[in-house]
């Protein structure tokens, strides 16, 4: 799981890369390589019928893949309306948002230990960019409530599949693969975007990157936390998710010399030290 945070990451290296492309362009174009990379992928893992084996009817399908279609446009459209600091503030409520979901879904309770870490974490990010957040431009509220729509539509996308895992160990019920449910939202988003996406400007060294960013960024990072999804928690999921921050500013330090202030390197610490100590306290119990 540590991986798809890694790749998810990327995207801002690389969007400092792009001539042209913008905002909605740059939502359209990440999605419609996602779809496209995973019409490749998918045959290669599941064999060429593999959109036969595809429940297209199941409600928990449709579920995933409306719930990665907005988060793969809805946080660009609030990058647009507020800033950055204000975003990524937003998306720190994920973790919580999740435990919370899969508590009342699927009734079990977290250990005391990833509570404390989500709160540590939540802290940890808030501390980054506190100073930085700001409600005060037109746009900046609603900015902050379409960012939400990302913790809301992950925590309920992987209670969804916590919640289809559990089924599955039962005798009667039949294995429910979420994976396409990943190709299903990059078609919904692809294509609720490309009215706000025209004219497309971009040149073919953005159209480059940004088939990078579909393969590499998306396609197998989300189609990898699927899969891990059926064995971590949701709260789990959601809470390494954050490391996607962590590593974005490492990547921004490295490639692009933007050197990270005293206050995102000690929050930074916090995120890490929150994530680690849930994993390796979670070891020793289970050794233990």
């Amino acid at each position: 799981m540590v991986l798809c945070p890694l790749l998810w990451s990327t995207a801002g290296v690389v969007t400092k890369q792009l001539d042209s492309a913008e905002s909605f362009e740059v939502t359209f174009w990440r999605s419609f390589f996602t779809a496209v990379s995973l019409l490749v992928l998918l045959p290669l893992t599941r064999g060429k019928q593999w959109y036969k084996a595809v429940p297209w009817r199941s409600g928990a399908l449709w579920v995933s893949g409306i719930c990665w279609s907005v988060m793969f446009s809805a946080f660009m459209i609030a990058m647009v309306l507020t800033s950055v600091a204000n975003v990524l503030i937003t998306l720190a409520a994920g973790p919580l948002l999740t435990a919370l979901v899969s508590r009342l879904a699927t009734r079990h309770q977290l250990p005391s230990r990833t509570y404390y870490a989500i709160g540590l974490a939540a802290f940890g990010i808030g501390y980054m960019f506190w100073s930085q957040f700001a409600i005060g431009r037109a746009g900046d509220i609603a900015g902050c409530l379409i960012a939400l729509l990302v913790p809301i539509c992950g925590s309920i996308m992987w209670t969804n599949a916590q919640v289809q895992q559990m089924k599955q160990t039962q005798p009667s019920s039949s294995s429910l693969d979420l994976v396409p449910s990943v190709f299903l939202g990059a078609i919904l988003s692809s294509i609720t975007m490309l009215p706000f996406a025209l004219p497309l400007q971009a040149t073919a060294h953005d159209v480059a990157w940004l088939g990078f960013l579909g393969l590499f960024q998306l396609a197998i990072p989300c189609s990898i936390a699927v899969i891990c999804a059926r064995v971590l928690k949701a709260a789990e999921v959601s809470l390494l998710a954050l490391l996607e921050i962590v590593f974005g500013i490492t990547w921004a330090w490295i490639f692009i010399g933007e050197v990270p202030t005293y206050q995102v390197l000690t929050g930074g610490t916090l995120v890490l030290v929150a994530l680690l100590s849930n994993v390796l306290l979670g070891m020793r119990k289970s050794n233990g």
